[in-house]
């Protein structure tokens, strides 16, 4: 069993600041890339910033220089930071994992994609 567990999401004013964190836990083998995808109402899921173990990293245009992704490989966690916030960045904020687990008798799956429940980003004024 493997589990992506958010924490972070709440209110802010525009021009404020958040910063989401998820931790993956379970019978993780290896960890390939973790990220962050969003979805706002009425509009379907969108990336919003991918990190590979080697530090590589993807953002979607309309976050770049805005937020930042950073990520801690012996904790299996990934932080987002998130500046400048406007309505446009409010949605449900998903935990992406690339993942190979361990599964039956001991063996290595093919690596899959693995998903947090959501936590809930409001820019409001």
């Amino acid at each position: 069993q493997v589990q992506l567990v958010e924490s972070g999401g709440g209110a802010v004013q525009p021009g404020g600041s958040l910063k989401l964190s998820c931790a993956a836990s379970g019978s993780i083998f290896r960890v390939n890339a973790m990220g962050w995808f969003r979805q706002a109402p009425g509009k379907e899921r969108e990336l919003v910033a991918t990190i590979r173990t080697n530090g590589n990293t993807n953002y979607a245009d309309s976050v770049k220089s805005r937020f930042t992704i950073s990520r801690d490989n012996a904790k299996n966690t990934v932080h987002l930071q998130m500046d400048s916030l406007n309505s446009g960045d409010t949605a449900v904020y998903f935990c992406y994992a690339d993942l190979e687990v361990v599964g039956q008798f001991g063996r290595i799956e093919e690596s899959d994609d693995y998903w947090g429940q959501g936590t809930q980003v409001t820019v409001s004024a």
